[in-house]
């Protein structure tokens, strides 16, 4: 079992030995640029992690991993130009640093970048890997377009939001699990369990997220505390005020969603309305029972408790983080 520091060198190690064809550069270079911004990488080291449930030498997975590493930073680049974000990771993102085009097609260059690595399998489970990448990158682009959907809708149901980040935030951590249990030689119960051990994690991060958002520390967070507020972005903890049945606190809500030059009057109004109605704790809560199911379905995987030990530290960590 190997550890995530060593998860997170040999990715980083591998990542930085890629290298990219000299012309034309104004494709390629955007790709280097953000593969070497300093990222988590969270990711492929779980694929490592996962494999190495089974399997002492993970080097059977690191093509695995650092399909998925791209495959994730190429859905940053084109998240960038759509959220029309001006940093990635505290540098200036590729479509601001180029412009859009460049962003675009060089994210288009990732994908397929991702596929050739992950095309270097052999065929006894090519087919397996594929087909897990390729329902994965589809329900991520379905979760990123139900996110878009609900910039313009007042409706949204918390079924529909737990949905919308399940697609977009945990599908891939799930396969990234996944997929280093069926490298690692893994029976499909496991496999499958440490897939819902990831969505469940995944729902879980997201939602810790959103609370980190209006009640984190800003000189812990990274970025100013209320930006999901100041841009009307639909959280757990907005759709669940937008879903109150406080009819007067609904249309106090509703009145702040339309102001856009009180950024610090919007930010104290909004996060008091969150206050009023414990709708922090109500997050929380949910974010706990979706992290229980996780350990749950980690705890049912057939493998010695001291392999486990490594990723039931990082979800505990994943849960307590402040960034």
């Amino acid at each position: 079992m190997i550890t995530f520091e060593e998860a997170l060198s040999l990715i980083t190690q591998k990542t930085g030995d890629i290298r990219f064809p000299k012309q034309p550069a104004r494709l390629y270079a955007p790709i280097a640029y953000l593969l070497a911004l300093k990222g988590k990488k969270l990711r492929p080291a779980l694929t490592l992690l996962a494999c190495s449930l089974y399997k002492d030498d993970v080097r059977v997975s690191i093509n695995m991993a650092l399909a998925w590493e791209i495959f994730h930073n190429f859905t940053l680049m084109h998240d960038d130009v759509m959220d029309k974000a001006d940093l990635r990771r505290g540098e200036p993102a590729v479509h601001k640093k180029w412009n859009e085009n460049t962003a675009i097609l060089s994210g288009d260059a990732m994908l397929i970048m991702a596929y050739k690595y992950l095309a270097k399998y052999p065929i006894s489970c090519l087919k397996e890997l594929l087909d897990l990448f390729s329902t994965t990158a589809t329900e991520i682009c379905e979760g990123q377009e139900y996110d878009m959907q609900f910039e313009n809708r007042l409706d949204i149901r918390e079924e529909e939001y737990l949905n919308m980040i399940r697609l977009k935030t945990a599908v891939l951590l799930g396969a990234c699990l996944k997929s280093g249990a069926v490298l690692g030689g893994a029976e499909a119960k496991d496999q499958d369990l440490l897939y819902d051990f990831g969505i469940n994690l995944g729902i879980a991060f997201q939602i810790q997220d959103d609370i980190l958002d209006v009640y984190g520390d800003a000189a812990v967070f990274g970025k100013k505390i209320g930006g999901d507020i100041l841009c009307n972005k639909k959280t757990y903890l907005l759709v669940s005020a937008l879903n109150s049945n406080n009819e007067e606190a609904r249309a106090e809500l509703l009145s702040w969603l339309q102001v856009n030059d009180q950024p610090e009057q919007k930010i104290e109004a909004v996060t008091k309305l969150y206050n009023r109605q414990l709708l922090r704790e109500k997050a929380r809560n949910q974010m706990d029972s979706y992290y229980k199911k996780a350990i749950r379905s980690l705890n049912e995987v057939d493998v010695a408790s001291e392999k486990k030990t490594v990723l039931m530290e990082i979800a505990k960590e994943l849960m307590n983080r402040k960034t």
